[in-house]
């Protein structure tokens, strides 16, 4: 059999396996081979069409004042026509953030490293350009290939400063190891690429997927969905799981609905432990984003309703910006379910849900 795969040659993927008398091993380890070998090409494909996009439009002359104007309008003309032939993935600032790739990586496929295969991602380097201090963008670089950083490890360095809090202090090891144990959960998930939405855009893939949602969570979301339609109170149905991109992160909002009546959009985001503040200002910026980016003349105040399934307690918040709150109270109690209903529906879906489990 050894015989065989040596035939194979030039195979990197092929030529890398080496049979055990352990078959489990085995094929654990021509399944991570193949994942890594397939991250490792897509990758390398992204990286190299962004950085020929940013350089074609660094070609068009962007240097000077006088410029900017036209590049302006160069990436929006560009934006506007690759999006209706290629769909998602060529947003303005997606265009602006190649044509900076290009602009402070010129030489990147010239190194050695580049030559072969770069180690980090297009999402790594999305995040690097957040780092305008170059010395310091480029002891990320190297600290994040040296130590394999995952593409969540790197951001939460960046945001908090890790680069100047260890130029800063005399005790580097206790400031090390605190990163390593607040990282920690994200280094272990091995198949992080695969959920990373802009991989999903590349290779054609639905991006609205959300990969970390739980067999309950998905049975609460699409009964509550028929929930709502049921209510017969205006709701028309938009979205579940719908992608919103921030600079910095990629959320997905779990049900959008447009109240017909109330003229409004209506979010829904369930939560599998007890609702934080953090969760409340994540769905208040929901809603300062879609009433931003979706929200029409003659349209009211996005409202955002918050859901724990996993406790009584703060089973819902209801949330709505601009000091609309009176007409919260007022207008939209009478279309919104109440606590009590929210309530009821979930538990008689966790039961559903339990039960059925316990029958298989």
């Amino acid at each position: 059999m050894s015989d065989r795969l040596a035939d194979f040659g030039q195979n990197t993927f092929m030529e890398y396996f080496s049979k055990t008398d352990d078959i489990i091993k085995d094929m654990r380890e021509i399944i991570e081979i193949s994942r890594d070998t397939a991250y490792r090409a897509v990758n390398t494909v992204l990286l190299q069409r962004n950085w020929l996009i940013g350089y074609r439009i660094a070609e068009e002359g962007f240097q000077g004042a006088e410029r900017a104007e036209y590049g302006a309008a160069i990436i929006a003309k560009l934006s506007k026509t690759l999006t209706a032939e290629y769909g998602k993935g060529f947003t303005k600032t997606n265009l602006y953030h190649f044509y900076s790739f290009y602009r402070e990586y010129p030489d990147i496929f010239h190194s050695a490293s580049g030559k072969s295969s770069p180690p980090l991602s297009w999402t790594h380097y999305r995040i690097l350009l957040q780092v305008n201090d170059k010395e310091a963008r480029d002891w990320y670089e190297k600290e994040a290939i040296s130590q394999t950083w995952s593409v969540r490890t790197l951001q939460r360095n960046v945001s908090s400063q890790y680069y100047y809090r260890m130029l800063r202090t005399q005790k580097k090891e206790a400031v090390v190891s605190e990163m390593k144990e607040l990282t920690n959960k994200y280094q272990s998930d091995r198949l992080e690429f695969i959920k990373n939405p802009v991989i999903a855009e590349f290779l054609g893939l639905s991006s609205e997927t959300d990969f970390t949602e739980s067999d309950l969570e998905k049975s609460i979301l699409s009964n509550l969905q028929k929930f709502l339609m049921e209510l017969g109170k205006g709701y028309a149905f938009v979205a579940r799981q719908q992608h919103i991109h921030t600079e910095k992160q990629d959320y997905y909002i779990d049900l959008v609905f447009y109240n017909y009546i109330l003229k409004c959009f209506v979010l829904i985001d369930l939560k599998t432990e007890k609702i934080t503040h953090q969760d409340v200002g994540q769905m208040d910026m929901y809603i300062r984003m879609y009433d931003e980016m979706k929200r029409s003349e003659g349209d009211n105040p996005t409202i955002g309703i918050l859901l724990c399934s996993d406790t009584d307690e703060d089973i819902a918040r209801f949330s709505v910006l601009h000091g609309n709150e009176q007409l919260f109270a007022s207008k939209y109690k009478l279309y919104l379910p109440t606590e009590e209903e929210l309530r009821a529906e979930i538990e008689t879906q966790k039961m559903i849900f339990y039960l059925q489990q316990h029958d298989e």
